[in-house]
């Protein structure tokens, strides 16, 4: 697509909700979540993993919380990180109790699981009292019992009977500050499912596939199925499950995003699968400047392209474009030929007009808001 080119996705209307400080839903761009794995009582691991997931650039992070101990290290998790945290409870309504009173900002966990309709009171009351968000999450793997038997199997509608089981009770108590998930495994059955539900409420959709697989084919995965939601407007936030570093699913999650212009953050790299005509490693640099530059969160674009064939295009639709040459290379700044590079400090040249035209693009921000 054309960088001049208006995006042909038209988002689903969506009522907006609050986690915390991050808008989701409405005309809020699509949000990015991970969930810690380490063991909530542990405090400093589970604080330094949240600390991690910030500085990749996650907007929300899920810790689950099982018991009345995981509620206590919650609220001195809470305490000691900046991003909104979202609390994954089941079944027993004194922790999400415990953990509104500790600043949690959304609650997971499914209404009609915590028994009777005075605790589901409770809990939705305290939620509304502390301007709480709730996400409702069914997943294909823990249908209830009657569905099973009603369907035989998974299916998209028992999917959706479950969620709008749940939605009717927050209905009747007038609460409507809640998001949705329906996820699944089977990227067939996620997709159908959130297709069905899409028009029949108001509130944001938070997208996955479930348990979609290691960090490869859970990208590709995941990628297919979040895809082919989003290109159709569906999707107010999301996660990439991924059996891996959660600060993948981070990563994956904006390329994805990033792939369908929904989101912009960080550096876009265009680059080419090289062949006989390149004239530098193009593989070994990218290597190289992706990990030197996954600090930068400010949206760029670089194209970095082995050969004259396709690389001079490329780099006229980029902030810094790198064209293979010989002798010697050439970068593109802003679309136009500036200078030439040996493959001697290519990579330390390519990394210092990144980081340059980084705190340009910082600086020139920060003028508008101080003139603002």
């Amino acid at each position: 697509m054309n960088k001049n080119k208006p995006n042909p996705i038209t988002r689903r209307k969506s009522r907006q909700i609050m986690v915390g400080n991050v808008p989701v839903g409405g005309d809020a761009p699509i949000s990015v979540q991970s969930m810690t794995n380490t063991e909530t009582c542990d405090v400093d691991a589970t604080v330094a993993q949240v600390r991690s997931l910030e500085r990749a650039g996650a907007d929300i992070v899920r810790i689950s919380v099982p018991s009345m101990d995981a509620a206590e290290a919650f609220g001195v998790i809470k305490s000691r990180v900046e991003v909104p945290l979202v609390a994954d409870i089941h079944f027993d309504h004194k922790i999400a109790l415990r953990v509104a009173e500790l600043g949690v900002d959304c609650l997971r966990i499914n209404p009609g699981n915590i028994g009777s309709e005075e605790r589901v009171r409770s809990v939705v009351a305290a939620a509304r009292d502390k301007g709480i968000s709730i996400r409702i999450g069914v997943n294909a793997g823990s249908l209830e019992k009657d569905l099973q038997k009603k369907y035989g199997e998974p299916t998209a509608e028992a999917l959706v009977e479950s969620a709008l089981r749940h939605i009717d009770i927050l209905d009747r108590l007038n609460f409507h500050d809640f998001k949705l998930s329906l996820k699944a495994s089977d990227v067939f059955l996620a997709v159908e499912a959130y297709q069905l539900i899409a028009d029949q409420i108001e509130q944001p959709l938070h997208l996955g596939i479930t348990e979609a697989g290691g960090l490869r084919s859970g990208t590709v995965k995941s990628a297919v199925g979040l895809g082919m939601l989003l290109r159709q407007g569906i999707g107010d936030t999301l996660r990439v499950s991924l059996a891996a570093d959660p600060v993948e699913e981070i990563k994956v999650g904006f390329d994805i995003l990033k792939s369908l212009k929904l989101r912009n953050k960080g550096i876009n790299f265009i680059a080419c699968p090289s062949c006989s005509r390149q004239n530098f490693d193009v593989i070994k640099v990218m290597n190289e400047l992706e990990t030197r530059t996954e600090d930068i969160l400010t949206p760029l674009d670089v194209s970095v392209i082995g050969c004259v064939v396709n690389g001079p295009g490329e780099a006229k639709e980029t902030t810094i474009g790198l064209t293979g040459g010989d002798p010697n290379n050439l970068v593109y700044i802003d679309g136009k030929p500036n200078h030439k590079v040996t493959n001697n400090n290519l990579v330390d040249e390519l990394e210092r007009l990144i980081r340059s035209k980084v705190a340009e693009k910082n600086k020139q921000q920060q003028d508008l808001i101080t003139k603002a």
